[in-house]
């Protein structure tokens, strides 16, 4: 069958795209309901996936997850400064083919919402505006600024005229200046094609022909509705965890809460949510904004290895099917509430005669309750949503975990290991080598102009034997206030210290002791760049890098060498050379590492083959300090493992080398590093997740897959309905061993579980007889299968089951 992908409707700036199966299309309209895709009302469970945060070898692959993830609907940025890196040099190849990103969603049947921009935040590189704009005189981002929308005009007049050249379309913040913009915005869109619905997010006063939407973790809570009685509530960013700055402690979010915010959220009128990110992917390169970290939304349903992060995926994947039980009543049924008390709510969604679905509701954070709806007692426990998509049966509870968990693991390479380490270090220049010069320290930014994290600051100072302190306990001290991000200090070539801001405050001031000596000193800096700025106001105006620099402890005192006169240079040599290249590590001379390695500003290199099985890759760079990753030429991205976190750990230092990048044998890895560190512990690992748990209780309600819908009937497909732990091998492996069991009142995570203080001693043998050498199975969580009734160690209390299993490959 032909496959076809179509625009369905556009926002502002975020356009749906609609891949339809061959079918002649209607178009995609809206009334206060919903979306209409083709003349039908949809829900749609959409999750961000962003092309460039992956290689195009791994599309297809996370895209199918997603759809089995109950996804119906894509949502990605169109990144304008990868596409016009040099203003009008348009690149649309390889990892950029958006047009073949789209297409590869349509070839899996789901629609796309595509967010144009042209401002994406996206904690990408400035916010997706490439660096050639911030040079365009005159211009102020993101406001009525005849420069500004002079070019967003003509990128969006691009990107939409490519959309319509490919048939993609179904039919085919400056207070007065910010209102003129948003509204100039929304007209310059829908003229350049009206044919689907605009929308913008977080936008109250959004123009009357754009669909306002909610971004945030509770939109049935925070958002006020759209603007307009005949428009639908939308959902544009469910924020499924949190990104993650270098520094920062993990960022966490528990399934339950996502869950209990769409189910009330589609229990308010909402027909679309939007999962921010649903697969986060990677940072590679330089693409990352100010400080964040190269992994992005790991916490994500899918990890940034492209894995199941379970339970989030399928306790969703399972609410998607139990809201989609509901549907019916859902689109077509008139809501009802019933407020029994401040905690506890009752929605039903009825068409007379026919379709019933309801939300049964305890906001309460702490109690669980029950609940009286139609002569039934419903128990619900704290902060939970049942959902009952015949107003009978529930099938779902957003706080019962029905799915599995997982817990994921790094383990070390049995092929690509034994590293042999060359190194090459880099020479630090003094003012004499750097041709560019000027009286004081030139800005960062625009010195480097979005080329490199790098660039040389130089001078040089003579002293006499009079100027240097006399006693030798007594140093100057080289303070250098930086307006971020970081830096390195060398004095007469010899590295005195690293300094750096962070993503609250990116300016510092560097204080180091040095040695002076008399005659002729050379003060050498290397200042950094970790992204350029994302979000804000006024972001062309940002700047970064050092703008004083002074000695203190001198004998006739402070001594300010700011306008000293200095050279600069942007980057470094190693990577003007591509030394991270076969070629470009051939034009320097590579020494073995033996010993402690010198480390500051060292390029190392080594080689190793492709691991083992089939499973993602990662470099574990716990041991080094900061720099820049290369396998096979690809930049996989900044590390920066010295950066601790509150909890003295970094904040990431497993980085992902997609399969795509590997060859079988002889796989070149090149390591920049800035400051010192410890190759030799470098480790290419594979990683899994072959680690599943379940963790469920006696009142959990069966599996939603226990029912379907049957025209206008809603029936039960399994002959016994009952709860049981349901487990599932990733990637057809079997369950090879029983790690833990507990039938009783055990605790923990997966990963991490452990017994109560009441056991069935029978609950590892019921675990294996159900389980071992298959890829699925069940176990029963019924009293008699574990114990006769006289011999229950604790009758008295709910029972929870819990176990743990390892994966592994078919013998």
């Amino acid at each position: 069958m032909a496959i076809s992908s179509r625009l369905l409707s556009l926002a502002l700036l975020s356009l749906v795209v609609s891949c339809a199966f061959g079918e002649k299309t209607k178009g995609v309209t809206y009334d206060a309901r919903s979306m209409i895709v083709n003349g039908d009302r949809e829900l749609l469970f959409s999750g961000s996936i962003h092309y460039p945060r992956m290689p195009p070898e791994m599309w297809p692959d996370i895209i199918r997850k997603a759809k089995e993830g109950g996804l119906n609907l894509i949502q990605t940025y169109v990144f304008w400064n990868i596409h016009e890196p040099v203003q009008g040099q348009f690149n649309f190849e390889g990892n950029n083919d958006v047009v073949k990103f789209i297409k590869t969603i349509g070839e899996q049947g789901l629609y796309v919402t595509l967010r144009i921009g042209p401002y994406i935040e996206a904690e990408w590189n400035q916010g997706g505006f490439p660096y050639w704009l911030r040079e365009v005189p005159n211009i102020t981002f993101r406001s009525y600024n005849e420069p500004f929308i002079h070019h967003m005009k003509k990128y969006s007049e691009m990107v939409i005229g490519l959309m319509k050249k490919e048939k993609l379309f179904a039919p085919q913040a400056y207070r007065d200046n910010g209102k003129k913009y948003v509204k100039w915005a929304a007209n310059m869109a829908t003229s350049l094609y009206n044919g689907v619905p605009w929308i913008m997010c977080k936008q109250k006063d959004a123009p009357p022909q754009i669909i306002s939407t909610c971004n945030g973790r509770h939109c049935a809570d925070t958002f006020t509705g759209p603007n307009g009685p005949n428009k639908p509530s939308l959902w544009t960013e469910n924020w499924t965890a949190q990104y993650r700055t270098f520094g920062d402690p993990p960022s966490q979010r528990a399934s339950e809460d996502i869950a209990f915010s769409v189910a009330r959220f589609f229990a308010k009128n909402g027909t679309l949510t939007n999962y921010y990110m649903y697969y986060g992917g990677t940072n590679y390169g330089r693409t990352g904004s100010s400080f964040v970290t190269t992994r992005y939304y790991d916490e994500a349903p899918l990890d940034e290895f492209g894995l199941y992060r379970e339970p989030k995926w399928s306790h969703l994947r399972d609410l998607h099917r139990a809201l989609r039980l509901s549907r019916r009543a859902l689109l077509w049924g008139t809501p009802t509430v019933q407020t029994i008390n401040q905690d506890l709510e009752i929605t039903v969604y009825e068409k007379p005669g026919s379709d019933c679905a309801a939300f049964l509701t305890n906001n309460h954070t702490t109690n669980p309750a029950t609940i009286k709806f139609r002569g039934k007692e419903y128990y619900l426990p704290e902060k939970s949503v049942s959902i009952l998509p015949d107003c009978k049966t529930v099938v779902y509870n957003t706080q019962m975990i029905v799915s599995q968990h997982n817990s994921r693991n790094f383990m070390a390479s049995k092929k690509a290991k034994n590293l042999k380490w060359e190194m090459y270090q880099e020479k630090v220049p003094t003012i004499n080598d750097l041709s560019l010069k000027n009286r004081q320290p030139l800005e960062l930014y625009s010195l480097t102009k979005d080329t490199s994290d790098y660039a040389w600051y130089s001078t040089s100072l003579t002293f006499d034997c009079h100027d240097l302190p006399m006693r030798p306990d007594i140093l100057p001290i080289l303070q250098i206030a930086s307006m971020g991000h970081a830096l390195s200090a060398f004095v007469n070539g010899e590295y005195v210290g690293f300094g750096h801001g962070n993503n609250i405050e990116k300016s510092f001031v560097f204080q180091k002791p040095i040695l002076l000596k008399p005659g002729t000193n050379t003060i050498s800096i290397l200042a950094e760049t970790i992204g350029f700025p994302n979000s804000g106001a006024y972001m062309e105006k940002r700047f970064a890098g050092p703008r004083g620099v002074t000695i203190q402890g001198l004998m006739a005192g402070t001594l300010d060498i700011t306008q000293n006169n200095w050279g600069h240079e942007v980057g470094v040599f190693g990577e003007k050379q591509e030394l991270f290249t076969e070629e470009g590590a051939k034009k320097v001379k590579w020494t073995p590492v033996t010993g402690p390695p010198k480390g500051v500003v060292t390029w190392y290199k080594t080689y190793f083959d492709a691991p083992e099985s089939n499973n993602p890759v990662a470099l574990k760079m716990d041991r080094m300090q900061k720099g820049m990753m290369w396998v096979n030429g690809k930049s996989i991205g900044r590390y920066w493992s010295s950066f601790l976190s509150p909890l003295g750990q970094p904040t990431q230092f497993e980085y992902h080398i997609p399969r795509a990048f590997l060859k079988s044998t002889n796989n070149l890895l090149v390591i920049f590093e800035e400051t010192g560190g410890h190759p030799e512990t470098i480790e290419v690992q594979t990683v899994n997740r072959d680690t599943i748990c379940s963790i469920i209780t006696e009142y959990h309600p069966p599996h939603v897959n226990s029912w379907e819908r049957s025209g206008t009937n809603f029936v039960t497909v399994v002959e016994d309905l009952k709860s049981g732990a349901h487990l599932t091998c990733p990637d057809n492996k079997v369950i090879e061993k029983v790690e833990f069991a507990s039938y009783g009142n055990p605790d923990g995570a997966c990963g991490n579980l452990f017994n109560g203080n009441c056991n069935s001693a029978n609950s590892a043998k019921i675990a294996e007889q159900h389980c071992l050498g298959k890829n699925t199975c069940t176990i029963p969580i019924e009293r008699e299968v574990y114990d006769e009734a006289s011999k229950d160690p604790c009758p008295n209390i709910f029972k929870t089951l819990a176990v743990q299993m390892k994966c592994g490959n078919k013998k």
